[in-house]
């Protein structure tokens, strides 16, 4: 395992900073909110710590994925709808047929993420970007939680 594992970098966080981002979605598909992130990280000045991100819906799910090539997110979405379809007999049908299997796909990709902070920069990988999934055809608005646990300038 030697040589694996980097040497440890060790902080005491000093900042607990919070915001709510409003995303309205167009319907079912990926809003970017990558941009969001980072000007929230530069409102803070942060430096080293962990972005949380929290979404208050369940029919709706927040991922990291590809943010170069569109056809990625057009592939996932048709892998959801075939994971979770709407002529599938579900027994929830209260707010229509795309009700169920939304809350199905926004259980299979999640509400939650963190990402890594390091010289006020998130952390993602050179083709991630994050994304707020809308599952439900219709628009609607979403709340995004934000929070930073870390340092700042």
């Amino acid at each position: 395992m030697a040589g694996r594992l980097s040497e440890i970098a060790r902080t005491t966080p000093q900042l607990l900073a919070s915001a709510t981002l409003t995303v309205e979605t167009p319907g079912a598909g990926f809003t970017d909110i990558t941009q969001d992130a980072k000007e929230f990280l530069r409102g803070l000045a942060a430096t080293e710590g962990v972005l949380f991100i929290y979404l208050r819906h369940t029919s709706a799910s927040l991922t990291i994925q590809e943010n170069a090539d569109p056809d990625v997110q057009r592939d996932l979405s048709t892998a959801l709808d075939r994971l979770a379809p709407e002529n599938a007999p579900w027994e929830h049908d209260t707010e229509g047929p795309d009700d169920m299997p939304a809350h199905v796909k926004a259980m299979l990709n999640g509400v939650t993420l963190h990402v890594p902070v390091k010289a006020g920069a998130l952390k993602l990988g050179t083709w991630q970007g994050i994304y707020l999934v809308e599952h439900r055809r219709a628009p609607h608005t979403r709340t995004v939680l934000l929070q930073f646990i870390g340092n700042s300038r």
